[in-house]
This record gives structure tokens, C-alpha cells and sequence, in this order.
């Protein structure tokens, strides 16, 4: 969100200007400096940050922001005061001074234009430097400045006995000026305009953000026609703020996670009996399912060493390994790891000091049986074999993003959330070309290499075009994001559209689907992570300023994703099962609401795991009053491929047999 041509910036102090070089940010139009521009703030913020000694405070944009925003503000409420009830009150109020001080008055204005100077050829008025002074002094008086103080100091010139009598000279004839017209509206009397101007800061001394508040909840009649555009401008800087603050809380031990639940919480169902139930019909098969997870390669891996004998590719898995699944009770096969995957997440796995790694299963090239696994014909092989055991077989699905250096990145960039400009004025990108495609260049942020910051983004730029984008990384809000992959922007209809049909394609090879990290393409999720509403600061950082209105997400995004991806499959590939890896308490939600035939019950592992047995009976209980048909949709398991071994979780004695009988006996799909 760009600064307005016509906004009043802020004043700042020419020590300040030249020890952090804020004379290089945007202009205002008075030649000030416009810091209410999330981008501009975070510039200044890192320069402030850079040039300071170390361990004194950090500078947050977001606090730069609403210093120069409240500035802004009062300036407004300045013109607007000359509108409505004294016109030219500050070129009364300099001529008033000269009065009273002689040519004293003058030098005192002279001085403050000379040590707070703006970019502009022409000379001030002494009205303008009149309303920049008695604003600047406003702010030196401002308890929640802190580290800004600097920006605004006036102190060298408060040293002169004259500027402190000027400053009480000017006080007093604004006072005399009579009180402002509608003050009291907003519940806050003021007898005067710097009474007016001055409460903000009484109402919240130790937060920038909470005079910003103040602002926007008791202010709106007085701003008047300005109100539009500054609001979703506050509301920005009001949301950078409190992605500084979840941040600060995660550095500091915090779960980082926005609100979301826990993993070993339990599903929740308060507000769903509203949502219209949509199970989807179960075929046959699909409640007699026994599903068995096996990492690809690992096993590949496991049966090479038991058979004496190189296993790499699927048609080679021998039929032996089959027909022991079938002797265990085993009727669903679902291998991790089976899709092409990315290049570039294997080179960065390596060059930060694994040289074994693989590319991660989460990070995939493309939609195809992997080479090194025999392609597309040994699967065919693989799956006519384990049928003929009663066997299906199961595929993940990682819809939320791709690899970072995937086909679709290198063909369809604009499917991916990108921004023109790097969010943050610290990152640089002077790495390595991830990219094994000559078409486009892949870099990702210099600090991952060294591990000492994770960047929500990584720099792409496409040769033929010659167009640079800062594609954000996949990321789900609750850890840092996931630096092999790129997250695709599911606001634009032609990106969901593109994901179902692959969905689709899936679909008509592998009977059942398990979707990763499905949570995370909620409506609501979507919406909080990548397109929050304004003022809110809980999702992915740097996207405060994208923020978007309720109305206009919806008419983007008008209907679940989810749902749209059963109501397909079930109408082009039916007799499909679909599995969503849920959490955030949205377990129920999935299957009665959205129609996924099962999803994750992570709290029979944790619950059982931690011994909290009597938390997973109300599990049970809950669901059961609510809608017993929820429990026989959940997955149950023991464990996951980003947890523990069952193994390790659960031992080898009792506890383990005691939890894998529930595992089988409970309602829902036992997964091994």
C-alpha cells in the first residue's frame, strides 16, 4: 500500500536524517519524510537497527509507522480544525508570536526549519513551521516513543530559553483559540485543540499501537473525508505491529501459531451444528479399510537388505512383501514419496551440511511417478500386483504449494504468492541459482544458508520476461516457512482450477488420497495466513499490509475449496476415498461439512502417547453427543512422518499392545 502524494509526513529531526539516511525515503507533500508506508518503515527501521549500538532497543516498523501515521493524523485534525472553527489558526498563532517575541519569534522558526528540514526548493511559511513545531514538541512529550525519540528530538533546540518561552507562547494562543467542534463525540472531551491533540497518548502512554486504536475507535467523525484512505492505512500499520509482537513471542518461546490449536488438542465442535451436513457416502470398501504408511525409499531400503538383492524401483518390490501385507490385514498401501521431486531441496538440504540428504517427499517437482522409482510403468506394475492381493494403493498430495525450483514455478510463476518488491530490507539474495531450468532464476535468501533468519520469501526471476518476483515460501504460520516450496495463491480461481484437475489426475490412479497439511486451505486459513483483514497481525509476516476486506475476499474466494474438491472427485472419479491431515480443531468441520470421507484424529496419538486417558474419553464422548458419525471418520495412528516411531512414542511392552487393540477396535481407519 503506497504513501498518498498528498500526505503529510513526518518531521524529521536532520541528526536523525543524516545518521540513518532517512533523507533517501519517500517525500511528503510538504518535503517531509512519509514513513507510513509499511515498506518505507521497514527501510528506516533497518537502518535505525544497522547504525545503532548493540543491545540498545530494536526499532520496529511497525512503531515507525504509527509514529508517522499519528503525525499524519494530527495534522488533520489541524486542517480540519481551521475548516471548522478557526480558519487560519496557525497563521494567527505566528503572528501572535512575532507580537509577543519580536524578531526572537522569527529566529525560533528559523531555527526549527533549519534543524527539522524538509526536501522542498521553496521556503516554508511560517504558519506551516508554526503547525510542525507545536506537532513535533506534541511528540518529544510522547511517553511510547522510545528508540524513535531520536527521529523527532528537540532537544538541542530546547536548550535555548527562547524556544521553550515560543513553544509556551504558541501553546497558549491555540489554547485561546476555543475548543474543537465535535470533540466530546467520541467520548473524549477536549476543551482545545491540544487537549485534543494530546489524547492518544494519555489514553495509552506505553503504545504507539494503542493510541493508533484509540485513534480509529473515537476519531472518525472528527477525521471526516480523510477517513477512507487513512483508515486502511492505520489498519496496516496497526497490523505490522502485531506481526512484530507474534513475532517477538515465538523468538521468545511462543508457539508462534496465531490462535491455532495445538496439535494434542482435541477436535472441537462448537459452532458446527450451524454448517450443513454433507458427509460423503462411503463405498463398500472404504470402512473396512486397514491402511499401512510406508517411506518409499526406506522401505525400498528394508526389502533390498531382507532379500539380498538391489530393490530400487516399484515394479522390482517383491510379491513376498505383498503377500505378507495381506497376511497382517493390511487393504491399503499408502507410499510417501512417490512424485517426482524437487532439485533444488535436495542441493539445500546438502549445502547446509547434510551430504546424505534426499529432497524432501513435501517438496515435489511435478505430479509424475518419480524416475529414479521406474516411472509411471513400474507403478502400473506395482499397483496390477497389489490389487490382485486386495491391496489399494495411496498417494499423499500436497496442494498448498510446490518445490521451489517445480514446473509449474518455472511455467506459471503468477500461480505462486508473490510480491514485486522483497518485504524486508534485510534480506538479500546473492546465492547460488537453484534453478535447473535455463528459463528462470531461483535464489534463495542469503541468511538460510548460515541459518541465522528464515525469509518468507525467495527471489525468482524469469529470463524470458524479465520480470523478478519474491515468490513467499510455503508456510503454515506455526514454524518458520518451508524453504524448498513455493505457495500458490488460492484467491485466483484459474489456481484452484489448476490444483483440482490435478487432484482429478490423481485420483484416477490411486484409489485412496491423503492430503497434507489440509488445514492450512481452509477459507478461514487462507484468508488469516495470506490475505488478512485489516488491523489483524496473526499470520504469515509482511502480509499485514495485503490486508483485504471480508467482502472482497469473498467475492474472490466465494466458496471451500475443500468442498469444491469432493463435489469434482465425486462426480468424474467416484469410489475414491479422500483423507485430509487436519488439525486447528477443524477434524469435525472436514468430514461433516467439507465431505472428506476421513480425516487425522492426532489426539488419540498424543493423548494416549502423554497417558491423558481421560481427556481422550470426552474425545469420545464429545463426539459421540455431537454426531456420532464424526467418529468412525477419524484416522487413528500411532504415528505420522514428521512425529516419533510408534516405537519410540509408545515402547515395546503394554502400552504399545494396549493402544494398537484401541487402534484396531475403535471406530474409524486404523493407519499403521
Amino acid at each position: 500500500m503506497n504513501e498518498r502524494a498528498d500526505t503529510a509526513g513526518l518531521r524529521v529531526a536532520r541528526p536523525a536524517q543524516s545518521r540513518y539516511g532517512i533523507d533517501a525515503a519517500p517525500a511528503g507533500r510538504r518535503g517531509d519524510v512519509g514513513l507510513a508506508d509499511a515498506a518505507a518503515a521497514r527501510t528506516v527501521a533497518a537502518q535505525m537497527n544497522a547504525a545503532r549500538a548493540p543491545g540498545t532497543a530494536t526499532v520496529q516498523a511497525g512503531d515507525v509507522a504509527a509514529l508517522s501515521l499519528l503525525h499524519e493524523i494530527a495534522h488533520l485534525l489541524v486542517e480540519r480544525f481551521e475548516e471548522t472553527a478557526v480558519p487560519r489558526a496557525r497563521e494567527h498563532a505566528a503572528e501572535g508570536l512575532r507580537a509577543r517575541l519580536g524578531r526572537n519569534g522569527d529566529r525560533v522558526l528559523d531555527q526549527f526549519a533549519r534543524n527539522f528540514p524538509t526536501r522542498l526548493s521553496e521556503p516554508e511559511d511560517a504558519a506551516t513551521i508554526v503547525g510542525e513545531l507545536i506537532l513535533t514538541r506534541l511528540a518529544n512529550e510522547n511517553p511510547a516513543l522510545g528508540p524513535l525519540r531520536e527521529l523527532v528530538d528537540d532537544a538541542p533546540l530546547a536548550k535555548s530559553a527562547t524556544y521553550g518561552r515560543a513553544v509556551a507562547e504558541l501553546e497558549a494562543l491555540l489554547v485561546a483559540a476555543g475548543p474543537v467542534p465535535g470533540a466530546g463525540d467520541g467520548g473524549q472531551a477536549a476543551e482545545n485543540l491540544l487537549d485534543l491533540l494530546r489524547a492518544p497518548a494519555r489514553h495509552a502512554p506505553t503504545s504507539l499501537a494503542g493510541q493508533l486504536r484509540y485513534v480509529r475507535e473515537n476519531w472518525p467523525a472528527l477525521l471526516g473525508d480523510n477517513l477512507g484512505g487513512l483508515l486502511d492505512r492505520l489498519d496496516v500499520a496497526l497490523g505490522v505491529l502485531a506481526e512484530e509482537e507474534r513475532g517477538l513471542h515465538r523468538r521468545f518461546g511462543g508457539d508462534g501459531g496465531g490462535g491455532v490449536a495445538k496439535l494434542r488438542d482435541g477436535p472441537e465442535f462448537a459452532g458446527l451444528d450451524a454448517e450443513v451436513e454433507r458427509f460423503s457416502t462411503d463405498s463398500d470398501w472404504m470402512p473396512r479399510l486397514v491402511l499401512i504408511a510406508k517411506a518409499t525409499y526406506v522401505w525400498l531400503d528394508q526389502l533390498s537388505k531382507r532379500h539380498e538383492r538391489d530393490i530400487r524401483t516399484l515394479d522390482a518390490i517383491p510379491d513376498e512383501a505383498l503377500d505378507e501385507l495381506r497376511r497382517w490385514g493390511v487393504t491399503g498401501l499408502w507410499l510417501i514419496g512417490l512424485w517426482q521431486r524437487s532439485q533444488a531441496s535436495e542441493t539445500i538440504k546438502r549445502r547446509r551440511g547434510n551430504p546424505d540428504a534426499v529432497a524432501s517427499a513435501y517438496s515435489l517437482d511435478d505430479y509424475r511417478i518419480a524416475d529414479d522409482l521406474g516411472g509411471e510403468a513400474a507403478f502400473e506394475n506395482l499397483r496390477g500386483r497389489a490389487w490382485a492381493r486386495g491391496i489399494r494403493l495411496a498417494s499423499d498430495m500436497v496442494p498448498n504449494h510446490m518445490g521451489i525450483d517445480s514446473r509449474w514455478v518455472i511455467e506459471h510463476p503468477e500461480w505462486f504468492l508473490s510480491v514485486p518488491e522483497s518485504p524486508y530490507p534485510a534480506y538479500s539474495f546473492n546465492g547460488p541459482d537453484l534453478s535447473p531450468d535455463g528459463r528462470a532464476s531461483i535464489v534463495l535468501e542469503d541468511h538460510y544458508w548460515d541459518a541465522t533468519d528464515a525469509a518468507v520469501v525467495f527471489k525468482h526471476h524469469d529470463r524470458a520476461t524479465d520480470v523478478t518476483r519474491y515468490i513467499y515460501h510455503g508456510n503454515d504460520g506455526t514454524s518458520f516457512p518451508w524453504n524448498d516450496t513455493a505457495q500458490l495463491d488460492f484467491i485466483k480461481a484459474e489456481v484452484r482450477e489448476q490444483v483440482i484437475q490435478t487432484v482429478l489426475d490423481v485420483a484416477r490412479r490411486f484409489p485412496v488420497i491423503r492430503f497434507d497439511a489440509a488445514m492450512v486451505l481452509a477459507r478461514k486459513h487462507i484468508e488469516r495466513l495470506w490475505w488478512p483483514q485489516p488491523g489483524a497481525g496473526d499470520g504469515i509476516p509482511s502480509r499485514a499490509e495485503h490486508a483485504m476486506r471480508k467482502n472482497a475476499f469473498d467475492k474472490l474466494m466465494p466458496a471451500e475449496f475443500w468442498r469444491d474438491v469432493v463435489d469434482r472427485v465425486a462426480a468424474e472419479v467416484p469410489d475414491t476415498l479422500l483423507l485430509a491431515e487436519a488439525f486447528w480443531l477443524l477434524e469435525g468441520y472436514f468430514v461433516r461439512t467439507l465431505g472428506m470421507h476421513r480425516v487425522y484424529n492426532s489426539a488419540f496419538m498424543h493423548m494416549l502417547r502423554d497417558e491423558d486417558n481421560a481427556g481422550y474419553r470426552k474425545v469420545i464422548r464429545d463426539t459421540l453427543e455431537f454426531d456420532p458419525d464424526i467418529l468412525k471418520r477419524y484416522v487413528n495412528f500411532m504415528s505420522n512422518p514428521d512425529e516419533e516411531s510408534a516405537l519410540e512414542q509408545f515402547g515395546s511392552g503394554d502400552k504399545y499392545l494396549g493402544v494398537a487393540t484401541l487402534l484396531m477396535t475403535l471406530p474409524g481407519l486404523p493407519m499403521f
